[in-house]
Parts: structure tokens; sequence; C-alpha cells
């Protein structure tokens, strides 16, 4: 399975359930060729990933990409952090609103933009409490009945 562009290469299934979604980002993600070869064939994980910073950039750390093949000369590292690209005034937005107001930068998806270049697209987030992930599934259970009632009644 090749990812083409336009396509989500890796994605974060938990993390609109874990957390408050508060705004989104795209930033560009510095990678090595047989990471990118890696996520092109679909493979990568970011359940576990989250962005922070790091000598005065910001960095995605945690962020899982297997190596390419098992006989590549110079494989990389699989858990490395690796540097986000973003403009100076966004990314010291964001550093305050990790530092000040306690917020996290959490990973949703990396994709392959229209000229197939590798993007991350973050969401700065809330962490939700016990109760606000129950309220979560109440309502969206509710959505679907009442989706399915109307489907029913015409």
């Amino acid at each position: 399975m090749t990812v083409l562009p336009g396509h989500i290469a890796a994605q974060n299934r938990r993390a609109r359930h874990d957390y408050f979604i508060v705004s989104e980002i795209e930033a560009g993600i510095m990678l090595v060729g047989t990471e990118v070869k890696s996520l092109r064939a679909g493979k990568g994980n970011i359940n576990e990933a989250y962005a922070g910073p790091m000598k005065g950039e910001l960095y995605l750390f945690n962020a899982y990409i297997p190596e390419y093949q098992s006989h590549m000369p110079f494989p990389h590292e699989t858990r490395r952090p690796r540097k986000l690209l973003l403009h100076k005034r966004e990314m010291a937005r964001l550093m305050m609103a990790i530092t000040k107001d306690g917020m996290t930068m959490v990973p949703l998806d990396i994709h392959f933009a229209q000229r197939g270049i590798a993007k991350v697209l973050l969401g700065l987030a809330k962490g939700k409490k016990l109760h606000d992930k129950r309220e979560a599934i109440k309502e969206r259970d509710w959505n679907r009945d009442k989706a399915r009632l109307m489907r029913d009644k015409g």
C-alpha cells in the first residue's frame, strides 16, 4: 500500500477522545529518506506522540516510524525527536500556550501534501477528565440514535 499525496500516512484516533482540541495547525517535519519511504508504505504510529519545545524549537517526540528495510546500510532511529517546521510567530504562539496555559501539542495525523511533502497536523489541546469523556460518549450515542430514529420515521 503506497500513500499518495493528499492521503493520511499515520493517524492518532484517540487524540479527539482524550483531549479538547482548541485549534489545529499544519507543520512541516524534518525526516530522513528512509523515514519518508516508511511513511509512504503506510507504516508509522503517532498514538503516543506529542510535540514540545527543545533548544528553542518545536520537536515531535515519541513518534514511531519503523525502519524501511532491514538490509539498509544506515537505518534511522525509530523514536528520535523530529524537528517541526513552523514560522517564528506561530512557534512563539504555540510555545507560549504550552508553557503558560498548560496546554499540550498532540499530533492528529501525518499526511502528504499535494506536492508530496510530509506534513503533521497538530492540535493545541487541553486534557479531558473522565466525566468529560463519558459526556462525549453519551452525546455521540444519542446523536447516532436520533439519526437512526429520523431515518426510520422518514
